[in-house]
């Protein structure tokens, strides 16, 4: 492959879409191509805002709820403009009284839709830190990408699958990238570790979403020289309990 050839790869390394041999070739054309190695940094910085944009999705139970309410409410009646109404009977100027019935389906129907007024709000709430958080996260992985003294090691993982860390020691942060690793099983979930000289330490969760893309790993790189991918209960563990998938040493 020519050099000119190896300049356009610099989008499809950047999302971990190489073949094993194009790659390896390209890694080592970064060695020698600081423009190149620019351009990774900006798309891989790019791509790494985008892997982590979610979307909300409401609980199932809440469509369930609310036809529950609405079955509750009385509709009101329709509205008469105020000049289509008859001027007879002297009703004129007075206050007309609801009957018991109507106020009580009214203070009904505020109760209910309070309700849903007070957990649609939660959940607003909820969605904002959700992605205040993704946000700051994405600004993190940027940063770390953008290092000057940024390093990329990478790995093989389970059934084919591929992944690389980027690790930048001036901003003691660290960022794993994944492509393709099958789901974890059920009631299991991947867990990410750094290695203290052989010390694990926990580094966060892949959450489903996060097999293919990018994950912000969690604390600081420290004096870590490699990291691990073990599976495990459902919210983690403080020690790994199973055999690691994966181990990779972290770039110096």
């Amino acid at each position: 492959m020519t050099t000119a050839d190896l300049h356009t790869l610099t989008g499809a390394y950047s999302v971990h879409a190489l073949p094993d041999a194009e790659r390896e070739e390209f890694q080592r054309h970064l060695g020698a191509c600081e423009s190149c190695t620019q351009e990774v940094r900006e798309l891989s910085a790019t791509a790494a805002k985008l892997g982590l944009a979610s979307a909300l999705t409401p609980p199932p139970a809440l469509r369930e709820r609310v036809l529950a309410e609405i079955a509750n409410v009385r509709q009101e009646p329709p509205q008469v403009p105020r000049s289509h109404r008859r001027s007879g009977g002297g009703s004129s100027g007075r206050v007309r009284r609801l009957p018991r019935f109507a106020l009580a389906a009214s203070i009904a129907a505020a109760a209910a839709l309070g309700g849903v007024s007070v957990w649609q709000y939660q959940l607003a709430q909820d969605a904002q830190e959700r992605a205040a958080q993704a946000e700051q996260r994405g600004e993190t992985i940027a940063r770390v990408l953008a290092a000057e003294d940024a390093r990329v090691a990478v790995g093989e993982l389970p059934d084919g699958a591929s992944g690389s860390v980027v690790v930048s020691r001036s901003e003691d942060r660290a960022a794993f990238f994944a492509s393709g690793m099958p789901e974890a099983p059920q009631g299991k979930v991947y867990q990410l570790w750094f290695s203290d000289h052989g010390t694990m330490r926990p580094a966060g969760l892949m959450e489903s979403g996060e097999r293919t893309g990018a994950v912000l790993m969690e604390g600081p790189v420290g004096d870590a020289t490699g990291m691990g991918i073990t599976v495990e209960p459902a919210g983690g563990s403080e020690q790994p309990t199973s055999e690691p998938v994966a181990l990779m040493e972290l770039p110096a």
